[in-house]
């Protein structure tokens, strides 16, 4: 509470509050950033490429792992009112007017973007160190950081979101897991490349976006049954 109460209190000009507004609701500066990475390691040639296809594998799964675990824990876990909504704390954040209504319904505890996108930069360092420190500084500074400067988490729900994201592929990337699964997809990638393109297409959007359009999607959809 401390740290938030501080960082509510942290005011830049108004040019810098747009710019990390902007980083915040882009999907250019999450997803665009860090799952071109994961395409760059998939086509790099070496005597590695096959361990490192299974790892960009074990990586997408474990994002995809992550948001739904983030799903559930957020329909388990008691709900959480995001500091920007929480009047009770008289804070005054930088968000401002621009706050999205949709966030009033989802709980603040834990961070679903903290748990994918550090758990695809821990896929990226465990196959390359120094580009993966980066990814995980990324992560940290320019999608975890804005979200608790603006008010839409506490530090608690982002430290708690990556301590999870990273451990889901710390497990979905062992030697004793990984080969189980992506391996027969290596396989089957090999013998259906078109197929397996699309797919890919497809799914790499959708991790970008976070399947927000889809959760929108499955939201409305709920709310008028």
């Amino acid at each position: 509470m401390s740290i938030e109460t501080y960082l509510s209190h942290i005011h830049f000009s108004h040019f810098a509050t747009l710019a990390i507004q902007a980083i915040d609701n882009l999907y250019t500066f999450k997803g665009l950033v860090l799952v071109p990475v994961l395409w760059w390691m998939w086509f790099q040639q070496d005597e590695c490429r096959e361990w490192r296809r299974e790892m960009v594998l074990a990586t997408v799964v474990s994002g995809l792992a992550a948001l739904f675990v983030g799903r559930l824990l957020t329909h388990w876990l008691p709900f959480r009112v995001r500091p920007v909504y929480n009047p009770e704390l008289h804070l005054s954040f930088a968000s401002g007017d621009i706050k999205d209504a949709v966030l009033t319904n989802w709980s603040s505890f834990p961070s679903d973007h903290a748990m994918l996108w550090m758990a695809v930069a821990t896929g990226i360092f465990l196959v390359w160190r120094g580009i993966g420190v980066l990814a995980l500084l990324y992560t940290a500074l320019f999608i975890c950081l804005p979200r608790a400067y603006l008010g839409f988490h506490y530090p608690t729900d982002l430290l708690v979101g990556a301590a999870v994201g990273i451990t889901i592929t710390l497990i979905m990337t062992r030697d004793a897991i990984r080969t189980r699964y992506a391996t027969p997809v290596l396989q089957w990638i090999d013998r259906h490349p078109g197929p397996a393109a699309a797919l890919a297409f497809i799914l790499c959007l959708q991790l970008v976006t976070q399947f927000d359009e889809l959760r929108r999607l499955a939201s409305g959809v709920l709310k008028h049954l």
